[in-house]
């Protein structure tokens, strides 16, 4: 998914920040770098793990709980050479969020991993929209009578929900079905 999102920025430079816009115009690409590859084939994606001499492994936090990084923490978490960069927000309960915290050891697959690489955060990114920016689009969606507030923490999407208006917001639990048709 990262990879298709990086085409779809690269693509549209236009959309960047005017800093960002007069890179892209100058014939640099920020989006690409020397020594950059990307893995889309699960095999390339296990080969990393292979590496001894060093590398940087860019993912996002959240792929942690689902994604192939879950692998590469495997095989790196436990060793005190390497280092684990967190960039933006790990939400409460995933596994990147235990590593942030602290854990002195994680499950992963099922195996106790130790936690001796040097871990650290950097705040203030986010790939998500902020609440005034979700509140615009949202008032630009022509009125739904439900809006259904699916992604976040708990407590943050229960104050976001109090500032949409003329809408029934749910938020449902974890396994929770509902027959969207009931809601039209």
């Amino acid at each position: 998914m990262a990879i298709s999102a990086t085409e779809i920025f690269r693509r549209h430079p236009e959309c960047f920040d005017k800093e960002t816009f007069k890179i892209f115009s100058s014939g640099n690409d920020p989006l690409s770098f020397p020594g950059l590859r990307f893995t889309k084939e699960t095999a390339e994606s296990m080969a990393i793990n292979n590496i001894s001499g060093g590398a940087v492994i860019i993912a996002g936090s959240g792929m942690c709980t689902g994604g192939r990084v879950k692998h590469h923490l495997k095989h790196n978490l436990w060793n005190a050479h390497n280092s684990v960069i967190f960039v933006g927000y790990a939400a409460q309960g995933t596994l990147a969020r235990r590593i942030v915290d602290g854990a002195k050891s994680v499950k992963i697959f099922g195996e106790e991993i130790p936690v001796q690489a040097a871990v650290y955060t950097i705040g203030g990114f986010s790939a998500h929209a902020d609440q005034k920016v979700l509140l615009e689009w949202h008032q630009q969606t022509g009125n739904p009578t439900t809006t259904f507030l699916v992604h976040g923490d708990k407590d943050v999407m229960e104050k976001f929900a109090k500032k949409l208006n003329n809408t029934r917001v749910e938020i449902p639990a974890l396994h929770q079905h509902y027959k969207l048709e009931d809601w039209l």
